[in-house]
Parts: structure tokens; sequence; C-alpha cells
């Protein structure tokens, strides 16, 4: 079955390049060995993933050349294809970044796809822009950095953190960083999402649709028997599998941490503990509240000394955020109101702040604060900065090094939790130094055919 469904795949691939190339073939922009073209020359664009995230962000990109679309479910690549009808099309990522006339993917698949495709294309010198969170383990997350690097100066790259495009966001990060509540000594982070229980584990077995590659959507995932139930729905179902996705932390973390890591110049962490419910080894927590210890860093003026970053989600985690920071907050704001958010605690006081607004506090002091100059760059877009990036020879903000630490950060807070004990953190090595049994979590087991 996986054999035909991947003959099929390559030979609508082949049949649309023979077919559409000429007419399709835009002036490139490749990225080794050839001088930069001029920006208003478009790059060919391979989209991986054409639905949820990914019609949004075929969107983001549709002032390139949309050269070619990769779905597993054959109804939404059709869908996709309405709007681009000469480009190329297949299933399988695989197949789209062996193609040299690509310049650049849009990864938006299922986590447990992410790296795979983000370093197969950028070792095929491409251009790369993937979904949040960047990994699916903590040593993809790693590798993800070092392919990057291998690569630097001749792919541009960057994760799907919309809102670290946005002005509030920058807003945020020059009080943080203009000493506007003095030395930061905490960062509370939290997300009123939770998870819905996985039940059953395994579902029963249905019929393949015939439109659907359901052995390429599994991919490094063990091979089971169809069921729609694994995938439909999105990222709020595949995403509370540990095999699929990283939960809610894994998810928003993404967003909501990336505020404090980049305003706080954060690296990495040199210990994490979570607490939640039980541990299950097939569903991810509905609740967690997680701690990463910072070591004091010299010549960081945002910190003062040792940094305690706190991670809630769902309701008791919710519960806790309040239980803690809302006495801190007194009358200036009522939690309750705050779905999302970050509260930074420094020496003169809190700033918290959610995407689109941000408080000082007590209010009553910073009456007469004068702001600070803006000095962080508007920013071109959220997707400008990439393509621009791609063009330029530049890099964007969120590139793989940034994101990449930030999310092998984030995912260190999950393997805390189905470890069960609070983890040390030898960033040097990759390797947690007092609980060797938790390493199972750092990595993972790859199916035959789709190893990193």
């Amino acid at each position: 079955m996986s054999v035909t469904r991947t003959n099929v795949s390559r030979r609508r691939f082949m049949q649309a390049s023979a077919v559409g190339t000429s007419a399709l073939l835009l002036p490139q922009v490749h990225v080794s060995g050839q001088e930069a073209k001029p920006e208003q020359q478009k790059l060919n664009i391979g989209i991986i993933g054409t639905g949820g995230r990914g019609q949004a962000n075929l969107g983001g990109v549709q002032h390139e050349n949309i050269y070619a679309l990769c779905d597993t479910n054959g109804n939404v690549i059709d869908q996709a294809r309405s709007n681009y009808p000469k480009a190329k099309v297949t299933s399988d990522w695989r197949e789209l970044v062996e193609d040299p006339q690509i310049d650049a993917v849009v990864i938006s698949t299922a986590d447990h796809h992410h790296a795979l495709a983000s370093i197969a294309a950028m070792r095929a010198g491409k251009h790369v822009y993937c979904e949040k969170p960047l990994a699916h383990t903590v040593r993809e997350a790693r590798l993800m950095q070092q392919v990057y690097a291998e690569q630097r100066g001749k792919i541009a790259t960057q994760m799907g953190t919309q809102i670290h495009a946005t002005d509030n966001y920058r807003r945020v990060v020059e009080l943080v960083q203009a000493g506007a509540i003095g030395p930061i000594r905490e960062a509370h982070v939290w997300c009123g999402r939770t998870i819905n229980p996985v039940d059953p584990v395994e579902l029963p077995e249905q019929s393949i649709p015939a439109n659907f590659d359901w052995e390429t959507w599994l991919g490094p995932a063990a091979m089971r028997p169809y069921n729609g139930g694994y995938w439909q729905g999105g990222n709020l179902n595949w995403n509370r599998r540990w095999e699929f996705g990283n939960g809610v932390l894994g998810d928003m973390g993404s967003h909501l941490i990336d505020l404090p890591y980049w305003a706080l110049e954060l690296t990495h962490p040199e210990s994490v503990e979570s607490e939640g419910p039980a541990i299950d080894e097939f569903a991810c927590p509905p609740w967690q509240v997680v701690t990463w210890q910072h070591p004091a860093r010299s010549g960081n003026e945002y910190v003062s000394g040792p940094l305690k970053v706190v991670w809630y989600h769902g309701n008791e985690g919710m519960q806790r955020r309040s239980d803690l920071l809302q006495p801190q907050l007194g009358d200036d704001t009522n939690l309750a109101d705050w779905h999302i958010g970050v509260t930074f605690v420094g020496d003169k006081g809190l700033l918290t702040a959610d995407y689109g607004r941000h408080l000082l506090s007590p209010s009553g002091e910073f009456a007469d604060y004068t702001p600070p100059a803006p000095s962080i760059e508007k920013s071109a877009g959220h997707y400008h900065e990439w393509t621009n990036a791609c063009k330029s020879g530049g890099e964007s903000l969120c590139n793989f090094e940034y994101s990449g630490r930030l999310i092998e950060h984030n995912l260190l807070g999950n393997v805390a939790h189905r470890a069960g004990k609070k983890l040390t953190w030898d960033a040097e090595s990759a390797t947690i130094t007092n609980v060797p049994e938790a390493m199972q979590f750092v990595d993972k087991e790859y199916r035959d055919g789709w190893k990193v």
C-alpha cells in the first residue's frame, strides 16, 4: 500500500513538472553558488502542508511563486491547487525537498515531521520556514540548531512565531531592557488551554480514504491501522498524543515563552521540574506547572542573579498562577481576564503582557514614568521578514539558532513531566546529568525510512 501511494505521488509530481514548468518558472533566487537576484524576483516556494496552519502560511507567502504543494490529504491539496493550478503536487515532502527548482519550503505539518522535513530541506540548500514548535524532541531541537549553523549564510530560516513580529512584543522587550521594572528575577508565563483525554489510545481500524496517504502522514511514528480520529480536527486533536505532538507547552509555549526568552536574552537552563497530573504514557498533560532555573550570567544587565521561568496551563495551572501573582498585582488588573500572558517580576515592579497589551504595576508608582524611545526596528511583517532574508542573505529574528534554543528549553519541561523528577541539564553535552533514565524522553524511536 505505502509503495503504491509513493509511486502515484511521484508520478503526479513529475507530470506536473513536465506540463507546467515552462509556464511556471520565474527568475530564481537560488541559494548556493549563484549571486543573489534582485528583490523583485520571486522565490520558488514548496508548501509542505496546505490545510489548517498551512493554509494561513500559504497566504502569508503568496507574494512569492507557489511552485509546489504537498499534503497527505488529497481533498485539502486539491482545494489549494484550485488557486495555484500550475503548481506541482505530491503527498510526500521527501520528493519535494529533492527538487532543485525549489528555493524555499514552508512546513506546516504535524509536529513529528517538523524537524525531519526542515533538516532535509536545509541540507538540500533550501530556505526554510517551519511552524512551531520547531521540533518534536529535545534532540531534534538541538539538531535543528546544528544543521542551521552548518548552512548559515547560505540559507534563511524562521519559526512560525507570528507574534514575535508585533509592535506590542517589541515594546515589552524595550521596556524590560530599558530597566522599567529593574533587573528581573522571575518570569511567569501561562495559557488557559487544557488537553482533552486520549480515550481510547488505540482506535479501531477504518478503511483508508482513496485520497489520503496514511503511511506518509504517520511518517516517523509507529505504524498502526488507519483511523481518521488520529488526525481529524487538526492540532487540538493530534497534539494531545506524545507520538505526534507536545501538548499545550510545546504548542503555545513557542509563542508565550518567546517573550521572556527574547527580552531577557536567555540561553540554556541548568535545571527543570514539572508538576502536573499522573504521568500518562500516551497523552500530554491537561495541566502543568513547569519551572526552569537559569544560572546568573555576567553581562546580562536585565536579570537579577539566577532567573526562574515558570509555565502554567490548564485549570489547575491557571489557579496556581492567580494564587501567586494576583496578590502582587492587586487592583491593577484581574488575572481572570488574561487567558494567556507573561508577568515579569523585577526589583522595581511587575510588567504583565499578552499579545496586544501590557501593564506596569503597581500603577501608582508608574504614573509619572516616561517610557523609553522605541529602539527595535518595526517589523516588515512576519512572512516578509523571512522572504526578505531569503533574498538578501540576512537572518530573520526567529532563525533556527534562536528558535531552536527556545524549543529545546521548552521541551525539556515535557521531559521533566514524563520523567517525574527534577532534572539537571548540561547544555554543552545535551545530557541530563542526574536522572540518566530520563534521556529516553530527550530522543525517540523512528520508523524505518524516516530517520533524521
